[in-house]
């Protein structure tokens, strides 16, 4: 019932929601000012869920068209031509994304990529749906600028997300990049989880422009155990070969990228193995990194506490695979410098969740001219050309 009230009172005032309460700007003007209260008195799952609902019945605000001609504080360069930057042979506009969790269905991907991300990741997806973990499971924690969850892969499964990725490719296709995360379901045993992630690509890979698999949630038993050498090889064999399977008729050039998305916390061991494993199997990429457990008992941690250990994470990955397998970076993304410090680790590009639910949309343009002025500051005239510069230090 909340949640129909406060979207008819958003949808009034031509504004939605946002995750956690935050505001969300119209032609960057804040409207939401007199909303803040009742959004504050709900739960943060209760407000994710009508920053979705707005989203998708058109109530989000599009990246204001000022930024087009945006030019960066140096030496005047234009903002969209620093960041324009090809990673696995595919033009992003930027290299800004929404990290995967925040549209886990594929409800909202087209007004989440006017906002102005380069690319958004769907997901995680499950080949059945579950419900996930009971309810309270999000959890806010302003002071730290941080957010606690334990979702469980709530999913509505590949029969319901297939036909909204597929709608996308229609016409023109979609607005930027589309990737899409997929897991297993809570209940297949641990043994049998490459068939899982397997028939998840099998349902979703023609509509991936790259595909991620997540073997690193904390809040789904036994799945961080799937990050150990043997097993993530015989899950990564199996995504792979699923891939090539459903899209035999693609040349093998064209089909979407495999990534793994893995954890900060993990031993020097862990990381030397998934390194190797990556490397053995010829893997596209690795997000880094999912949410900590470094609160033990308390679920995943996001935002400002997890970013210099996924930073550090980035430059270590980045290292052990002698800067060949492209990164996203990911975790504490909320400001330029942010940003520009994963991309110097080694990022190729970058994605962000917790800081969109703390300040709205407005935060992804900031963060794009932001690191525009990085680059530009310290004499690059692209994101390309900074990737892994903290490796070159002479």
């Amino acid at each position: 019932m909340a949640v129909r009230v406060v979207l008819r009172r958003a949808a009034l005032l031509g504004v939605p929601a946002t995750v956690a309460g935050a505001s969300i700007l119209r032609d960057s003007v804040d409207i939401t000012v007199p909303l803040r209260p009742l959004l504050d008195a709900l739960d943060p799952e209760t407000a994710h869920t009508i920053s979705l609902a707005a989203a998708r019945v058109g109530l989000s605000p599009r990246e204001h068209r000022s930024f087009r001609t945006a030019t960066t504080a140096t030496s005047g360069m234009p903002v969209a031509r620093v960041l324009d930057s090809t990673v696995w042979g595919q033009r992003f506009s930027n290299p800004v994304g929404l990290a995967a969790g925040f549209d886990k269905d594929a409800v909202a991907v087209e007004p989440l990529l006017a906002m102005g991300f380069g690319f958004v990741e769907v997901g995680s997806v499950t080949p059945r749906p579950q419900p996930g973990n009971p309810r309270p499971r999000v959890f806010r924690l302003p002071s730290a600028g941080a957010i606690i969850n334990r979702y469980g892969f709530n999913s509505g499964g590949v029969a319901a997300v297939e036909p909204r990725l597929a709608a996308l490719r229609t016409g023109k296709g979609p607005a930027g990049i589309v990737g899409v995360n997929v897991g297993k379901n809570k209940d297949t045993p641990d043994d049998q989880a490459g068939a899982d992630y397997a028939a998840a690509v099998t349902a979703l890979a023609a509509h991936a422009d790259y595909l991620v698999v997540n073997v690193s949630s904390p809040n789904t038993p036994g799945l961080r155990a799937l990050q150990g050498k043997a097993r993530l090889a015989d899950v990564l064999t199996k995504v792979v070969a699923a891939r090539d399977t459903a899209l035999a008729h693609v040349p093998a050039a064209d089909r979407p990228p495999v990534l793994v998305k893995i954890a900060p916390d993990l031993s020097r061991a862990d990381k030397e193995d998934i390194a190797a494993v990556v490397e053995l199997l010829h893997i596209d990429g690795m997000v880094i990194s999912n949410t900590t457990i470094s609160r033990e008992g308390v679920g995943g941690l996001s935002g400002a506490p997890l970013r210099d250990a996924a930073t550090a994470l980035v430059a270590e990955m980045y290292d052990l695979t002698s800067g060949r397998v492209p990164i996203i970076g990911v975790g504490g993304v909320a400001t330029g410098e942010d940003a520009y410090a994963k991309v110097r680790a080694g990022a190729s590009l970058v994605a962000m969740y917790t800081a969109l639910a703390y300040e709205g949309p407005s935060v992804v343009t900031r963060v794009k001219r932001g690191l525009a002025d990085c680059l530009d500051r310290d004499g690059f005239k692209n994101v390309a050309e900074a990737v892994g510069a903290d490796h070159r230090r002479s």
